[in-house]
C-alpha cells in the first residue's frame, strides 16, 4: 500500500515518517484482499479551539472499492494520536469488510430462493 504523509504546523522528522509507515502497514493483515487505491495521512498541530498546550491530530483518508474511510483523532501526543487512528482504522476496515460479505451473502441466498422458486 503506497501512503501519501503530510504534515501541517510541524515539522516531519524521519521518526515520525518511520512510525506511520510502520502502523499503516500493520493494517495490512486487516485488508486482506481489499485493493487499497489510495492512503493519505496528515499530521498537523491543532490549535484552533485549544489555549493551553500542543494538541496533536493525526487524520487517515483510505479509499477502498465503492468507499472512502475516514478516521481523525487529537491528542495531546502525537504518537498517541497516530496508534488512536490506527486502531480505530483497524475497527473500520473489519465493518466495511463485514458490510461486503453480508451484502453479498443476501445476493447469494436471492439467487438460491430464486432457483429453487423454479
Amino acid at each position: 500500500m503506497k501512503i501519501t504523509i503530510k504534515a501541517k504546523k510541524i515539522t516531519m522528522s524521519p521518526n515520525i515518517k518511520d512510525y506511520i509507515q510502520e502502523k499503516m502497514d500493520m493494517l495490512d493483515k486487516y485488508l486482506g484482499t481489499v485493493q487499497v487505491t489510495n492512503c493519505d495521512v496528515e499530521i498537523a498541530m491543532d490549535v484552533n479551539s485549544q489555549h493551553k498546550g500542543e494538541i496533536y491530530r493525526a487524520e487517515v483518508n483510505l479509499s477502498v472499492p465503492g468507499e472512502l474511510i475516514r478516521v481523525e483523532k487529537t491528542e495531546k501526543d502525537l504518537y498517541k494520536a497516530i496508534d488512536k487512528v490506527k486502531d480505530h482504522l483497524a475497527r473500520s476496515i473489519r465493518r466495511y469488510k463485514d458490510i461486503k460479505l453480508d451484502k453479498k451473502r443476501q445476493g447469494g441466498e436471492e439467487k438460491v430462493e430464486e432457483i429453487l422458486e423454479v
